[in-house]
């Protein structure tokens, strides 16, 4: 049975990534980010209580997405970042904002949760590219570390 944090973060982890994909479909920049997020919470009647881990991921998208798309493209073996599906594209900058950003996520879990949201959300391929990506920089985060 999951406790309840990790299932509110699993659920904040969608919510991001609605906000991430609203956002380009938008094409608007990451300044718009957190307000998007916003417009997602609205559509959706999510409590702002159970917003926070959302809102904490989206605000480390927008301050980093230049870093969190060169990490993503160094990650990439024979692929472009503008080839990939908008949706896995975006289910990876919240995967790698975990892996980077975010401490108290184990590396496996942000990888898992990863996966998960490429099943929801993602093609049938998606979930095996996600975490073949997500694994790479996960070893590459590890290497990095003191």
């Amino acid at each position: 049975m999951q406790t309840p944090k990790v299932h509110e973060r699993s659920r904040a982890r969608g919510w991001a990534l609605q906000a991430l994909y609203a956002l380009e479909m938008r094409g608007a920049g990451p300044d718009a980010l957190v307000q998007t997020l916003e417009d997602v919470f609205d559509q959706l009647q999510v409590a702002r209580r159970n917003a926070s881990y959302s809102m904490v991921l989206v605000r480390l998208v927008a301050a980093n997405l230049p870093r969190i798309d060169r990490v993503l493209s160094d990650a990439l073996e024979n692929w472009r970042m503008d080839r990939l599906a908008v949706m896995d594209r975006n289910i990876l900058r919240v995967g790698i904002t975990e892996l980077v950003f975010v401490d108290d996520v184990p590396p496996l879990i942000a990888v898992r949760e990863g996966v998960a949201l490429a099943e929801r959300y993602g093609t049938p391929e998606s979930p095996r590219f996600v975490k073949g990506v997500l694994d790479a920089v996960a070893r590459n985060v590890a290497a990095q570390r003191p």
